[in-house]
This record gives C-alpha cells, structure tokens and sequence, in this order.
C-alpha cells in the first residue's frame, strides 16, 4: 500500500495516484477543497492515419556502399535526404479532459490519509473537517468499463461536478474541446484531438445519491450535489473500433449501467476481477517499515527496509495490470503508460521500439500476468500489416518491418532526423522475440499459430535485408547503428552507420532460431502439417545462421564490441543504452556458465558504463538490476535497485526518465523477479535437455528474509518458497502444469556468480515437495 499524510498539490502529477482498467486511467490527487481526476482514454491520439513512407529503396545500395567503405558523413547526407519520412513525427499521446470535484468545505481538516491499496486497486482518501468524517473511494472497473468515485460522509456535504479539457499551459488551452452539454442529467465532453477528421473521444458523468436526504440539481453546465453517501461515474469511448458509430451513446450507456449498480456490488465485482488477477503472485521481504508515508521511504531508497523492494515489485505489476488488459484490439501502454497530462508530452507519448516498449513487458509473464501481453500482439499483427509497405518502399524487401517508434496506427515508418536512431528498421524484430518468449511459458500452440505469419513476415524481411559484409565472410544489417548511441573513428570523427552492429545481429540471430524451433512446434502438432513456408525457405534461414558473425570481444577495452566487426570508440561512454548486451538480458545465449568468455566481458562493459555515469535515466538503471542478476551478482544488483529508488523514483512510485517513464518501473519489477528465480537457461539431464530453475540465484545478502509466492517460469512451471537468514526453508513447492521435467539449482542470499548452488530435479506433471 502507498500511503501519504497530505493532498498532492495541483500542479504536482508526480505526487497523485494512478488507477486504470487498461482501457481508462485516471491520476487522483486527493484535494480536500477541490478534487482532480486527471483522465486518459488509451486511444485519445492527435490526429489520424499518415502516409510517410518514403521512396528509398533506389537509393538503398548507394548508401550501403558509403557505410561499406566508411564515408560516414557522406552516408548520413544521403540518409537525410532520401531515408527520411515525411512528416517526420507519428502522431502522438493526449489527456482525455479532466473532472473537478469542488467542495462547499469551510474550516480546517484534520486526521488526513491518502493511500493506494494495491491488492484492491483502489485509492481511499480520509479526512476530518468540522466533526464530519469524509471518505472518497476511487476505482477503474474494468467488468463495468468506467471510472467510479463513491464519497460518504457522516453528514451531508455539498459539492459541483464538471467536465474540461484544459491544459496547465496556456497555448495548449482547450485543445479541441469541441462541446460540453447537459444531457439526460449527465454531463457530456466531446473531444476531437488533432481537429474534426482524427478521433473522436466522448466523456460522460453521471452521479447518483443512495440515501434518502441526497439529490443533484443541474446547473449550467455541472452537476451540484449535496449527499451523505453519492457515487460519480465517468464513462468515455472514442471512434477507435467503435462498432455502432454512436461513441457518445456507449459512453452515456456505460455510465447508466454503472449507476444501476450498489455501490457494495460495483465495487464487489472490481475487487473479484482484480484479485484473481493481481492475486496471483505475491512478493514479500522483511523487515517492512509500514509505519513510515511512502515518500519517506523512497528517500531512503531501501535501505533497512526490504519491505520497500516488495512493494516496488507490487506497485509495478499494479501498473502493468492497470494499463494492458486483454480484450479486443487493447492498445499497448505507452511511455507513460496509461496516464499522461500533457498535450505535447515528451517524446510524444508514443511506443518506442529501441528498448521502451520492450521493457515494458519484460516483466509479464515472470509475475504471473501472461494474458496483459496480449495488445502487444495485437499491435504486432497491425505492424505486420503496415510494414509491408515499408520494407518494400524504403529497403526493396519483401516481409514486413517498422522503424523505432510508432503510434495508435501502427505506423512502420521512420521517426524524427536523428541519425543514431532514425534509420533502424529492427524495432518490429526486437518486439518479434516476445513471440517465443511468450510460448516458453505456458505453451499454447494456438497463440504460435496465431502469432506464425507475423513471425514469418519478420523473418522475410531480414533475409531480404541481410548483405554481406566488406570482407564477403559474413551476413549483416547496412545500413545498422546501435540505438541513440554514437562512435569515434580513429580520426576523430563521429559516426552512427556501421555494418551489422551487435544489438542487429543478435536480434536476428534470435528471430531466426524462434522461427525454426516454432516451425518444428507446429509441424509436430496433432495435424502433423508444415506451416507454410517450404523447404527451401527453411534452409535459407539455416544457412542465414551460419553466416551471421560471432559475439566479439574488444581487443582494446576487453568488452563486448558494440558496433560488430568494428572496434569503434565510444563518444559517450556511460551511454544509457547497453545494447550489445542484448544477449545477456533480455536474451539467454549468454551466461555465467555456457559462455565464461563472453559473460566476463559483459561485466567488463557495465563497469565501464557505471564508471563513466551510465544508469543515469530511470530505465537504464532498471536495465542494469536484470543485467548483474543474469551474471549472478547480488551486490550489484542491489546497488542499482537502491539507485533506482533513491534517484529514479518520484514521490507517487512512478518511475522518473526523467520525467516519468513508467518503463522504468516494469524494468525494475522484472529485476527483481530476475534477483530471485531464473529460468532461462536449458541443461542435460539423463540424455534429455530440460529446464534449469535457479532460485535465488543473485538475491541481495540484505534481502535474507523473504517469501515469493506465484513465481512463474518457462516450461509450465509455477513456484512457493521462501527463505530464512539467507538460505531456502525446504520445501520449495513447485508446480509442473505441463508436464515437464527440470532441474532446481538452490542458492543462498549474497552468493556470487563462481557458486553454483545445489542441484535437485523435478520428475514430471503435477505439484512436487522440491527438497536440496
């Protein structure tokens, strides 16, 4: 539970707290005169479809010929002038409106409690005024699709209700609020962000008082309300997939349903839908300190409370929950999730593709909440749809791709005149590897099925784009960069263009291995039937493999090269993005074990990072926890979560870029889960290759007290243990819901990367009492 000791200030986003039902989100500030709800819609976006892509492909081998022979300025005057798509942006994030509460209070109030109750999804704010105790209750339905606030007091109070679509600055002021009426004693917005042709949003509230004394009276343009126990409604559709046509209608209809509900019962049915969620999974470390207001907490960044950790862990799967539920065509969380404030948000609030949207989801199926990862999928197949235009146009490849952004109409195309990051085609290959990652685990041929073609349009495009290299030995991306990052050649001169750097190869090689192993999932399936590629495209993406070039080890700085087969400097060299560790996290081929070599120069490279600043923004830092615990190392991993919450944390939790990123927060909440239980990683058993768990494999020696129960790993398995002074209370309880079997390796809090714990193993289908 976040708790705190005051209002958040009006002008303070940073301080309200978030509710959502994936669809509608709301920042709740907690006013005690005034009330805000700052309100989204997941698909209020400025303006409507583009069509940018530009005519490139001709131009395609002039500059793969630059890049080849290292006439990098050249290349980027040629990217600049032929690559680039026009307009240069994709459309972007907008708020919905907002609603105010205002309070007929007079007097001063006492006894004030704001807090957000995770495992209920609700905000409860409590104070006193003048003897009279006031409670308001704020939720995100998502079995009724609206937003509901109940106030109850012991004596009645009055208070207005009203509708805007304001902005905090002055040029952004009633950004296309088209109308605000009365109609049928509710208050209807209409909205159309980005002019009379983009999408048309519909905000609508409704109140209704359930006692005896309370009414409502209209007037002008707000609803006046004096009440001992009264519940608000808002409700909001757009012309996004809207079935009828008529979104003011189903947005009205949803508030009258809504209203025709006890309160008791609307928020009964909430809770039930959230439990068996949220429920699932449950982290909890000691010692906790509840006693102290959450914002005191993060200030001391975990230290001497573990129990800080947990709740970040908590908070994150709250966020994730809140804002990617599964249902038709649900959009994605942006970067700022569901919640966003501003008309012109940073970097457009859009979905960043370079590693934004990606980490978004890293921890999905690790805390138990696998069904969220579904409007990733659904965005998939409509980038999959688009980008065929792109592939073709801009680099003459059949397949599909898209570029490091895109927006609500899944535009493939590049983003913005920023050489390191513009021109980089791979941003639908890197979402592509989700698709494996999914089925790991819980193997559901019929998502593999659904997700294939998708998967196939990937991999046709990067066959298509790969040339060889100068050298004539090696497949590889030209033009390629590594994201938003920049070297130094030998002269002194910058550059963004290589040929086939690390992030590109080892995203394709990925792609390609998901490939073939769904092809052999599929082909062994009941029907026994190949998927529909041929033989000959199948040894086309074998012999791809064999040709892409190897994980290179500087000769220089003894880390992983970044740029491929060029051991370029670094200009920034505590960069935030640590891309060419792709394969370490959130990719598997590198480990402590398997590859020594290659897992000693990671850690060589984050040194280097850390010790030139890197970490600096809130997402990198998260990047960072995954990355030590895959190399199993506790103390840094506890370093960098400890930095997270102390420098990257804003008082309401959300994760600070800054501003607020919520990717920061899911990073973190996957590395914590990573600290904990690993499942990456495949071993020989008896002649047969199975999973290997390992629990606690870079837990925190400050973290000796803990219980984790619900964890999720790959194969099908679900796991309950805990753990005392360090070490793990057998016996660990874990269930094989497919059937497999696997290895459990048992670690103990503060154990280095050179420990390799104590191996058991679990036979088969079923739920097994796991012992050392």
């Amino acid at each position: 539970m976040l708790r705190y000791p005051a209002p958040a200030d009006k002008a303070d986003w940073e301080s309200a707290l978030p509710i959502g039902n994936g669809r509608l989100g709301a920042m709740i500030y907690g006013g005690v005169a005034t009330e805000i709800l700052r309100l989204n819609e997941e698909s209020v976006w400025y303006g409507g479809p583009q069509n940018r892509t530009p005519q490139s492909a001709v131009f395609l081998p002039e500059l793969r010929d630059l890049i080849r022979r290292k006439r990098h300025a050249e290349a980027e005057v040629l990217a600049k002038k032929r690559f680039l798509a026009r307009p240069r942006s994709a459309r972007h994030y907008e708020p919905l409106g907002q609603c105010f509460l205002e309070f007929e209070h007079a007097g001063e109030y006492k006894n004030y409690e704001r807090c957000l109750d995770l495992e209920n999804a609700e905000v409860n704010i409590r104070y006193e005024l003048n003897g009279n105790v006031i409670r308001r209750s704020c939720i995100a339905s998502f079995p009724h699709g609206v937003i509901a606030i109940r106030i109850q007091a012991e004596e009645i109070i009055a208070f207005s209700v009203a509708l805007s679509r304001m902005s905090d600055k002055w040029y952004e002021t009633n950004e296309f609020l088209e109308s605000l009426a009365i109609r049928d004693g509710k208050i209807s917005m209409c909205a159309t962000p980005g002019g009379k042709n983009s999408n048309q949003a519909w905000l609508v509230a409704g109140v209704r008082c359930w006692d005896k004394d309370g009414g409502t009276e209209v007037v002008g343009r707000t609803l006046n309300v004096r009440s001992r126990d009264v519940v608000i409604i808002l409700g909001a559709r757009t012309l996004w997939n809207n079935k009828n046509g008529d979104p003011e209608l189903e947005a009205a209809e949803d508030v009258e349903d809504a209203l025709k509900i006890s309160p008791e019962k609307l928020w009964g049915e909430h809770r039930k839908d959230w439990q068996c969620i949220y429920g699932r999974q449950k982290l909890q470390l000691w010692p906790e300190d509840k006693e102290t207001y959450t914002e005191d907490r993060i200030k001391h960044g975990g230290i001497r409370d573990p129990g800080l950790i947990a709740l970040y862990h908590a908070y994150g799967r709250y966020l994730l929950l809140s804002s990617s539920r599964n249902y038709p065509d649900a959009l994605t969380p942006t970067l700022q999730g569901i919640w966003n404030p501003y008309f012109s948000p940073p970097w457009g609030s859009k979905y960043t593709l370079n590693i934004n949207l990606q980490m978004n989801y890293w921890p999905v199926n690790t805390s138990n909440l696998s069904e969220c990862s579904m409007p990733l999928f659904y965005l998939l197949h409509r980038l999959c749809s688009n980008g065929e235009k792109t592939a073709r146009d801009m680099y003459g490849c059949g397949g599909w791709c898209c570029h490091h952004n895109t927006d609500i109409w899944a535009d493939t195309d590049p983003q913005d005149e920023w050489m390191p990051a513009t021109l980089w085609p791979l941003g639908g290959a890197w979402l592509c590897t989700h698709i494996w990652e999914q089925y790991e685990f819980d193997e559901d041929r019929e998502f593999l099925e659904w997700m294939f073609p998708v998967l196939r349009g990937c991999v046709e495009f990067l066959l298509d784009f790969l040339v060889e290299d100068a050298s004539g030995k090696w497949l590889v991306t030209n033009p390629s960069l590594s994201p938003e990052n920049t070297f130094v050649e030998e002269d002194g001169k910058k550059g963004y263009f290589c040929e086939g750097s690390t992030l590109d190869i080892e995203i394709i090689r990925t792609v390609f291995e998901d490939f073939l192993k769904s092809v052999e999932v599929l082909h062994n399936g009941p029907d026994k039937v190949l998927p529909p590629v041929g033989t000959a495209f199948l040894a086309r993406v074998e012999a791809a493999i064999r040709k892409l070039p190897p994980i290179r080890i500087s000769p220089t700085h003894f880390g992983i090269q970044e740029w491929g087969l060029a051991d370029y400097a670094d200009f920034e060299p505590g960069h935030r993005h640590v891309s060419h560790l792709f394969s370490l996290y959130p990719g598997s081929t590198i480990t402590p074990t398997s590859s020594p070599a290659l897992a000693a120069a990671s850690l060589q490279t984050l040194k280097a990072r850390l010790e030139y600043g890197g970490g600096h923004t809130g997402w990198s830092r998260a990047w960072l926890i995954s990355l030590f615990a895959r190399l199993r190392r506790p103390e840094q991993c506890h370093e960098n979560i400890q930095a997270l919450l102390r420098d990257s944390t804003v008082p309401n939790m959300m994760d600070n870029h800054p501003p607020v990123q919520l990717d920061g927060n899911w990073g973190g909440c996957a590395g914590i889960l990573e600290c904990l239980v690993q499942s990456h990683e495949v071993v020989e058993m008896e002649e047969r290759r199975v999973r290997l768990i390992r629990l606690l494999p870079a837990c925190p020696k400050e973290w000796k007290n803990g219980k984790l129960k619900g964890a999720k790993a790959k194969g099908g398995f679900k796991i309950d243990f805990e753990w005392e002074n360090g070490r793990i209370v057998e016996p660990v309880i874990i269930n094989s819901t497919i059937g497999h079997e696997a290895m459990v390796c048992f670690h103990d809090c503060g154990m280095d990367e050179l420990s390799y714990g104590v191996m058991t193993k679990v036979n088969g289908k079923g739920r097994h009492k796991v012992i050392r």
